[in-house]
């Protein structure tokens, strides 16, 4: 982050001149939590009509081979897994104007409507099991549909000839037909469209169940009109709803293949069974004939603003042009599963599906059978109402309408759907008639082309209740008797003459009835109910009929109880459906009294009680969606837009009129403003009626005065005048007996009382609308609050607020879930009084508040449930829009914000004096004083003081939640415009100042960040960072003095809090307390702030710069790696999983196991960052959701997240800035600045070390050289760590990219520089303390960089030859010597660049830069860390163990030369223990180096303390590497300090690690793998100083040749060319005159450690033969004609033995070889050899416990059972079948005779041991091995036998030296007794 907001000035004095800078905060932190924060009530979902996915389908053309006739296409959708039809038909006409004509007769009219050819089909639950089905038709004619088919598959447009004139014919024939039927139709042909690729169907599984959860919800909102006029109507989509919307781009098909319909298979059943088919093969088109033509049609997704559309009732919506020719039809879902919207337009259809009908038994004339359909309102053929929607083409609405005909079939199947608009008033007249017609094809003379056949009908009332279902009618032969429209067909009375039936009044005719309606309820118990309702509301005249009953006047009352108790029994949906109307109605029977017969009747109570079971039964729907708190979101919406009191003076509404009712405007806004977005028209948005919520309302409200509102009493009744209430006595008396019902809350019992505090949300915002609305009835909005509501009233309010405070206490004993309900009570009622405190008294409320605290503190028992309930209760009321003014936060009336409602008692509050009046130090207190003057802050901050202090079971979450509450308060007063001005902040931050005490009382519990970022290096690579974090384990360090020269702060603690504990706040708590902390301190009068810091001791100055030093680790700016770094580390949790993964499968054994273990960090280290990792498989380690959302944000989002946080870090770091001064201005005022310039340097040296702002950088160096020149004495003489950290920092930054950092830091290094010499004329510790810090920066940070950093040295150089002042004194030259010594450094570091790739070159070179400093310990010690630091990288843990080993080596000679303690080591020499190679560090004597001497061993590393750290380190790391041995070598020495000191905790902890490291050599042993050892040699030129040197490299542990040999080719093939470069693949002696001079040669040899036989009596352990190895042996074989292997009598075995300069393990991991031996073994000395090995390997394998059957066998079987290649047979045979002639090969001959003496006495014991573990199956196998052994001892018998008598001669014993491999080579014998006869 280069540049931010904000910039500064700051002068030499330490003067702070802010200049421009961010005004918020807190709003640069972003709230995430404050999306689901308790005070947000989210507004409730305006009611809208339900939409679901919208696609737009547009027919473009439809054509066949042939045009010959006018077709038809009908759309539909149909779901063929619910085998349900789930759209209405679309009717399509796409007949060319030519072919249209012929049916000119039939079509006198066309209205715009029906030519549309785009539909809006909406669909709720996507399926891939969905499909457009189209339908088409053509006029009836004569023939089969095969046969008028078949022209259209064998002819052709194109044709000439016989073909074109046949066409001509057929179109002729068609016109005729079209002239004399062209109102008849059949079915022709159809084409199914699967609709899977158009909706969002790879997140359906995720999101179906949201779209069922939003059935509560809709997905549009239409205002259509309500009346059957056309008016435009207008529908916005909402941006909000989720439900899978269809976001495919829109696709143009093209279908070339039609269906031929089958004229018996046409049911919807047969639909969905050819789908079916259609969906699982193509073998459809096998079995259905098909047609070629061409449908074209293009599917998009329907847009939000789709202009020129008509809904499914035809009417126009809004944008509608009147320049469109052909509009888009809407066309009306009919979902699959319930949807539960509430109705909010009006809609009354009628569907007819006539579905079968069974002429069989009718004369022969019944063949071709239409039916004509009619709505009828009488039972004269003229009362057919033109209510029936037509179809394409023709007119909109039509008064009969005929089904297809399927020819020559007496029972015929039927599709169609005949669309009916209801009138809105229904009566016993209407019916649904049925005519049924046989059709003549063929024209006869004067015959009609109908002949009836019969008819039958449908009342649409039965009992005044709309008839829906399946029914089968019977037909009657002749006409209709009279009044035959009020019976149904099955129950006509008997008539005179009799009416004639089909088949004898048998039902014959199949036909359903469906209906959409928002006027018919189609559910007994609501249909009942509003009948009731309508007799109470209109003159009826009694009795009336309802169902089957009549009920008369007397019995209405008892009726309409028993309806209202049964509301709650109606199904689900309909109840949704007509929720609105029915809790309309239940509101007016429970407020208005009712006359029934002259007597009152009060139905309250039931009402009341019908209302809960409703709400009850709402909220217990899974199928119902509930927002954040709970609430169901159908039962919100009701209440914000919908109730409203009852008015008694509106008109009667009429029973016929009901649609009309609802058409009035009736939605009326229940506005609230949002807690977050801080509104002011509160009371207006609650009252104002109007169907649009947003529009602006002029205020005229007035607050109460909040004179007195703390007063503890209420006044009494009596001092409130009852003339108060206004003129409309009848407005009061309606309210209060309304809200009579609302204290049924009070009065309730059992499950109603039960239920009504379960949802006390939904009748506190019944309550509180109905008091809004009342005021602003009997507009009282100008009378003071204390007149606006009775005594009386305000008894009921307590009465109320106490009993809910009780059941909530009384909920919180019992269980969990009770709990869960009781914070949703308390939520409830926090809303109420917030609510209240805009319509009451204000005193009045804040006496219910602390009535509610004082009786939930009495009540309960658990602290942290009490705190956590108030706290959520006094958030919600601190969120109020008038919460400043409500605490009295303004000192005086003139700098006040200018409140919405101007108080008199805030104008003339004289409750807060000036600061002058006040002690300041006492504003910082939560003190009683100050918790009366603000009462809803000192209850918060009384909360928060008692959460912090608490230490109960889950106080962490209240701890958050009270921080979290506080902190969205200060958000909000920032996103407020009111209080945007620098004066209003001032006594906004006055407020909190308490805040600050209780932050600094809390700085115990603190999360500590500078742990968390401790020991990491400065890179982007997480991955880097988990393996360096901690590598030289920071934790150890920091617990005992530090990291001198880390480049982040781990070297600084909290020194100044000896009292720290353990942080018991989480790190989000944390950061939004110091986010809290800073902004108090930057919006609060700065001279206020330094008064404070004047007054304050220096131990509370420390504290404030403990917490100052956190708030730096704490904003530290990630920038976009933290943001980009989720995805990283998702990647890297798949690794570990594939890791885990391995290892369950190897179960980590044999060498694949230890292969595959060598891939991975080791487990066994738990102090080491990321290393425990791989411990356990855990599922919560794997958080691939946490990662998938942060991948799911845009590159928009992420960069947006890093500017934010990049801001934060600035300004909260300026803000810190600004306080460290005033500490230093109060501190130097009051002359204790030695106490507080340590505390204030070591935070600015941490903000130094973390990431930051080049804004913040510029303001903190000149700060920086402010200090240096005003305390430059103080700092250089008391701080030393401090300015060595300094040091650091500053060179650091030296080597910035950016100009304007370097500048700074080059300005302030000069500086340091420049006054360390001046205040003490030598500046040797700070020239040592910078050469250090640069010897730490080249060797650790990745992102140092050399060039910058050049250039920052000629810059300080120039900076001290232009520096006038200092000429005359040696300071110039000192500075020049100073930089050379830099850039010698820098030299180093150029070296160590080219080698970055090679590690043990790199190693080599810093051991080299180390070895350079033996003169200064300082910057040895420095690059032995480097050293370590990059050992651990590489996972080479012992190394870099030996690096902080010599470390301490060379403390230790420090301090043994500074002091002679006998528990300290006595120099290096006290460590050979742990590794020989240590003595090298004892070259310190004092000749050389003077302790004493200035800058000399300075670090803090030279202590006791620095030694036990570097001890423990290496000891940690000792013990990652396996090597538990050396770790109680270690500790040894550390444990007779640590007694010294008397630290038994520490003690305790390392004899822990002790017992941990001895059960680890117990466990593992020698399963243990130590490191593979190779003998490399590099020859040639090209090599340089590496030509003809030789080295052992230590490997990890069964490191194979071909993995060495390839990473060493491969790169130095990088270095040199991969041509250029060879391995020498033998390990033969390199004669170089062979060698290629171009070319580099790589001689690689796997070694193995040789010790001679004494050394093997003190190496007994596994362990003890793998450590401090310094001596290795290879094997050659060889013959002496050249080749390598050869017969066993002439092959030779070169035996090389290499001694290294130091023993491994070692600082590097290649040590060069310093000597070479080696000795020639003869063939027979190779056969003793080799005889040895086979008899060990089965002495091992017989003597092995617990006996290896296997292992055994093995062996045995190469024993044994060899015959060829060499065995143990074949070597006899050679060496011993005759006693060799040179007598010098007798000794060798006997050697080999008693090996084979051995072997075979060895294999005798196997084969008996052999014996013992086979099993029955193996006995063939047993007998086999000890045939062989049998034949085998036969064989070798006389050889065995056959002794050399020449070697009974007394023996000359042979004196030596040396104890070696030579004194067992016979060769040096015979040549002694050869020279001794000589």
């Amino acid at each position: 982050c280069n540049t931010f907001l904000g910039a500064r000035s700051v002068n030499i004095q330490c003067k702070c001149q802010m200049g421009v800078r961010i005004n918020s905060l807190s709003s640069l932190e972003r709230l995430k939590y404050l999306l689901n924060a308790v005070e947000i009530r989210p507004v409730p979902d305006r009611p809208k009509e339900h939409l679901g996915n919208r696609i737009l389908v547009k027919l473009q053309t439809l054509k066949f081979d042939i045009e010959i006739e006018p077709l038809f296409a009908c759309i539909a959708l149909y779901d063929i897994k619910e085998r349900k039809k789930i759209s209405e038909n679309f009717h399509c006409d796409l007949n060319p104007d030519s072919l249209r004509g012929f049916l000119r007769s039939h079509t006198p009219s066309i209205d715009l409507s029906t030519q549309a050819r785009s539909a809006v089909f909406s669909v709720t639950y996507p399926s891939s099991d969905i499909y457009l089905v189209i339908k088409i038709e053509k006029v009836l004619q004569q023939g089969e549909i095969g046969d008028c088919a078949e022209p259209y598959m064998v002819l052709k447009e194109s044709e000439a000839g016989k073909a074109k004139e046949k066409i001509e014919k057929l179109k002729a024939q068609a016109e005729s037909f079209c002239q004399r039927l062209g109102k008849y139709r059949m079915p022709f042909a159809w084409i199914p469209i699967s609709l899977t690729n158009f909706f969002n169907l790879s997140t359906l599984e995720r999101e179906i169940p949201e779209a069922e959860g939003l059935n509560g919800r809709s997905t549009s909102d239409k205002r259509a009109t309500l009346l059957q006029a056309r008016r435009l109507s207008e529908r916005s989509l909402s941006s909000e709803d989720n439900y899978p919307v269809s976001n495919f781009k829109t696709v143009s098909l093209t279908l070339s293949t039609f269906f031929k319909q089958e004229g018996d298979r046409l049911s919807d059943e047969d639909l969905f069974k050819f789908l079916a088919d259609f969906k699982r093969s193509s073998s459809l088109q096998r079995r259905i004939k098909t047609l070629p033509g061409t449908l074209k049609l293009e599917i998009s997704p329907a847009s939000e603003n789709l202009g020129y559309c008509l809904t499914a009732e035809l009417l126009p919506v809004k944008p509608f042009p009147e320049n469109r020719s052909r509009p888009h039809k809407e066309i009306l879902e009919f979902p699959i599963r319930e949807v539960y919207v509430p109705h909010t337009i009006y809609r009354n259809l009628l569907y007819v599906y006539p579905q079968r009908l069974n002429f069989a038994n009718r004369p022969a004339s019944a063949r071709n059978i239409t039916i004509k359909i009619q709505f009828m309102c009488g039972e004269d053929p003229s009362c057919a109402m033109p209510v029936i929607f037509g179809k394409s083409s023709g007119p909109e609405f039509v008064q009969e309408i005929y089904t297809a005909i399927t020819y020559h079939n007496k029972s015929p199947d039927f599709y169609e759907e005949v669309k009916i608009k209801l009138p809105a008033k229904l009566t016993e007249k209407h019916h649904l008639l049925f005519t049924f017609y046989h059709i003549s094809c063929q024209p006869k003379q004067g015959a009609s082309v109908e002949t009836l056949l019969g008819y039958s009908w449908l009342p649409i009332l039965l009992n005044d209740r709309l008839q829906t279902g399946h029914y089968c009618l019977p037909v009657a032969l002749d006409k209709l008797p009279f009044h035959y429209s009020i019976h149904s067909p099955e129950k006509v009375p008997s008539q005179t003459p009799p009416v004639k039936w089909v088949e004898g009044h048998k039902g014959v005719f199949n036909v359903e009835v469906q209906a959409v309606s928002s006027v018919h309820t189609q559910d007994n118990h609501l249909e009942k109910f509003f009948t009731l309702c309508h007799s109470l509301e209109s003159q009826v005249t009694f009795p009336i009929r309802l169902m089957d009953q009549k009920i008369t006047e007397a019995t209405l009352e008892h009726e309409l109880k028993l309806s209202i108790i049964c509301l709650n029994s109606s199904r689900l949906e309909p109840l949704v459906l007509f929720l609105h109307l029915v809790l309309d109605k239940l509101f007016q029977l429970a407020v208005q009294p009712m006359v029934i017969a002259g007597q009152t009747a009060n139905f309250s109570q039931f009402a009341f009680e019908s209302v809960v079971a409703i709400v009850n039964s709402l909220h217990n729907s899974k199928d119902l969606s509930k927002d954040q708190h709970g609430r169901n979101c159908l039962l919100a919406s009701y209440v914000y837009y919908v109730f409203r009191l009852p008015d008694p003076q509106r008109e009667v509404v009429k029973p016929g009129n009901v649609g009309a009712s609802v058409a009035k405007s009736r939605y009326y806004t229940f506005g609230r403003t949002s807690a977050v977005s801080v509104g002011s028209k509160l009371l207006q948005s609650r009252v104002i009626s109007c169907s649009n919520p947003d529009i602006a309302v002029t205020q005229t409200a007035t607050d109460e005065e909040v004179k007195n509102i703390m007063s503890s009493k209420v006044r009494e009744r009596s001092q409130i005048s009852g003339d108060s209430y206004g003129p409309t006595p009848n407005n009061l008396h309606l309210f209060f007996e309304g809200w009579e019902l609302a204290l049924q809350m009070v009065v309730s019992t059992g499950m109603v009382r039960e239920s009504v505090f379960k949802y006390a949300w939904f009748f506190f915002e019944l309550l509180i609308k109905s008091m809004a609305q009342y005021v602003h009835n009997i507009e009282k909005q100008d009378n003071p609050r204390r007149s606006r509501f009775s005594d009386r009233f305000k008894d009921d309010i307590t009465t109320i607020v106490s009993v809910v405070t009780s059941e909530i206490a009384a909920l919180l004993v019992k269980p969990q879930k009770e709990s869960e309900q009781a914070e949703k009570i308390n939520i409830s009622l926090a809303f109420f009084l917030y609510d209240l405190l805009s319509l009451m008294d204000r005193g009045f409320v804040f006496n219910l508040i602390k009535h509610y605290c004082n009786q939930l503190s009495n009540k309960l028992n658990s602290l942290s449930t009490l705190i956590s309930m108030r706290l959520e209760f006094l958030r919600i009321l601190c969120s109020h829009e008038h919460y400043l003014n409500l605490n009295l936060f303004f000192m005086t009336s003139a700098s006040a914000p200018a409140s919405p409602s101007p108080s008199l008692s805030s104008q003339n509050s004289s409750s807060c004096s000036s600061f002058q009046d006040q002690k300041i130090a006492g504003m910082f207190d939560l003190s009683a004083e100050y918790r009366q003057q603000h009462f809803l802050t000192g209850l918060l901050f009384t909360e928060l003081a008692a959460a912090l202090d608490a230490d109960s079971e889950g106080i962490s979450k209240v701890q958050r939640k009270a921080v979290s509450a506080i902190l969205s308060l200060l958000s909000s007063h920032d996103l407020d415009p009111r209080c945007s001005k620098k004066e209003v902040k001032i006594k906004i931050a006055a407020l909190y100042l308490p805040l600050v005490g209780i932050i600094l009382d809390s700085l115990p519990q603190l999360h500590d960040f500078t742990n968390a970022r401790s020991g990491k290096g400065r890179t982007g690579n997480p991955e880097e960072e988990q393996e360096s974090a901690g590598a030289i384990s920071q934790n150890v360090a920091l617990a005992i003095a530090g990291n001198q020269f880390s480049l982040r702060s781990s070297g600084i603690s909290l020194v100044s809090l000896p009292y720290r504990q353990s942080a018991t706040l989480g790190p989000d708590t944390t950061r939004n307390l110091l986010i809290c902390f800073l902004w108090i301190m930057k919006n609060a009068d700065q001279n206020l702030i330094q008064k404070w810091i004047a007054d304050l001791p220096s131990m509370q100055l420390n504290r404030i710069l403990d917490l100052l030093f956190l708030c730096v680790s704490c904003f530290e700016y990630k920038g976009k790696q933290s943001s980009d770094k989720v995805s990283t580390q998702a990647l890297q949790k798949s690794r570990d999983v594939k890791a885990r993964l391995e290892e369950a499968l190897l179960r980590g054994e044999g060498a694949r196991g230890e292969m595959m273990k060598r891939c991975r960090i080791p487990a066994g280290n738990d102090r080491l960052a990321g290393l425990n990792e791989n411990l356990r498989w855990r599922k919560e380690q794997t958080q691939w959701r946490q990662a998938n959302e942060r991948q799911d944000k845009t590159k928009a989002e992420l960069d947006q997240e890093a500017l934010i946080s990049g801001n934060l870090a600035t300004e909260a770091n300026l803000i810190i800035l600004d306080m460290q001064e005033n500490i230093i201005q109060a501190s130097f005022a009051a002359e204790c600045r030695d106490n507080l310039l340590g505390g204030v340097l070591k935070v600015l040296i941490n903000s130094l070390g973390c990431d930051q702002s080049t804004t913040y950088l510029t303001h903190c160096f000149a700060t920086l050289r402010a200090l240096i020149a005003k305390f430059g004495d103080f700092l250089f003489e008391e701080e030393v760590e401090q300015c060595a950290d300094l040091c650091q920092r500053v060179l650091h930054h030296c080597s910035s990219s950016i100009d304007i950092t370097r500048t700074q830091a080059c300005a302030t290094l000069y500086l340091l520089m420049r006054y360390s010499f001046s205040s003490t004329s030598n500046f040797a510790r700070v020239k040592m303390q910078v050469t250090m810090s640069l010897a730490s920066l080249v060797g650790k940070s990745p992102e140092f960089n050399e060039e910058f950093l050049r250039r920052s040295l000629r810059t300080i150089l120039a900076y001290a030859e232009e520096d006038a002042d200092m000429q005359a004194t040696p300071f110039p030259v000192q500075v020049e010597e100073l930089l050379c010594n830099l850039n010698s450094i820098l030299s180093d570091t150029v070296k160590m660049r080219e080698f970055q790739e090679d590690p043990e070159m790199l190693m080599d070179l810093m051991y080299r830069i180390a070895k350079g400093y033996q003169t200064s310990p300082d910057l040895r010690l420095t690059w032995l860390q480097n050293m370590a630091e990059k050992h651990t990288k590489r996972k080479s843990y012992t190394e870099a163990a030996m690096c902080l080993v010599h470390a301490a080596a060379l403390v230790a000679e420090y301090l043994s030369m500074l002091e002679d303690r006998n528990y300290l080591p006595v120099g290096s020499v006290s460590f050979q223990n742990i590794s020989s190679n240590v003595l090298e560090e004892s070259a310190v004597s004092d000749d050389v180096l003077s302790p004493d001497e200035d800058g000399i061993c300075s670090g803090r590393y030279f202590s006791e303390s620095g030694l036990v750290g570097l001890l423990e380190q290496a000891a940690e790391l000792f013990s990652t590497g396996g090597l538990y041995e050396t770790v109680n070598e270690v500790y040894k020495i550390v444990i007779p300090i640590l007694e010294a000191h008397r630290d038994f905790r520490k003690l305790t902890l390392t004899h822990s690690k002790l017992q941990k490291a001895f059960d680890s050599i117990i466990n593992k042993g020698q399963k243990r793998m130590f490191g593979t050892y190779f003998r490399v040699g590099f020859y040639g030129s090209k090599f340089g100083d590496l030509d003809e040197q030789e080295f052992v490299y230590k490997e990890p542990a069964i490191t194979k040749l071909p993995e060495i040999s390839h990473r060493l080719e491969g790169f130095y093939g990088q270095c040199f060319g991969e041509d250029a470069v060879e391995v020498i693949k033998d390990s033969a002696p390199v004669d170089k005159r062979k060698l290629d001079p171009n070319k580099a040669y790589i001689q690689i040899t796997f070694v193995e450690p040789y010790f001679d036989e004494y050394e093997m009596k003190d190496r007994v352990t596994y362990f003890e033969k793998n450590f401090n190895l310094c001596r290795f042996m290879y094997t050659t074989p060889f013959t002496m004609d050249g080749r390598p292997r050869g017969e066993l009598s002439e092959q030779y075995k070169r035996n090389t033995i290499l001694t290294t300069m130091h023993a491994f393990p070692y600082v590097k991991t290649r040590i060069n070889v310093i000597q070479k031996e080696e000795f020639i073994l003869t063939p027979i000395e190779v056969a003793i050899e080799d005889m040895q090995k086979k008899t060990q390997e089965l002495t091992a394998a017989t003597n092995q416990e617990p006996p290896d059957a296997k292992m055994l066998q093995m062996v045995l079987q190469g024993s044994v059972g060899a015959t060829v290649n060499q065995g143990p047979l074949e070597v006899a045979q050679v060496f011993l079948a005759e006693i060799p002639a040179d007598p010098k090969l007798y000794r060798h001959h006997n050697k080999l005779r008693l090996c084979f003496k051995e072997f075979i006495m060895r294999c005798g014991e196997a084969v008996e041991k052999n014996k013992r573990l086979i099993t029955a199956d193996q006995r063939e196998y047993q007998l086999e091995l000890r045939k062989n052994y049998g034949k085998l001892k036969e064989n070798l018998r006389p050889m065995i036998e056959r002794k050399i008598p020449e070697l009974y001669k007394p023996v000359v014993k042979v004196h030596s030296t040396r104890e070696s491999f030579r004194n067992h080579s016979f060769r040096k014998y015979d040549a002694q007794t050869s020279s001794q006869s000589t």
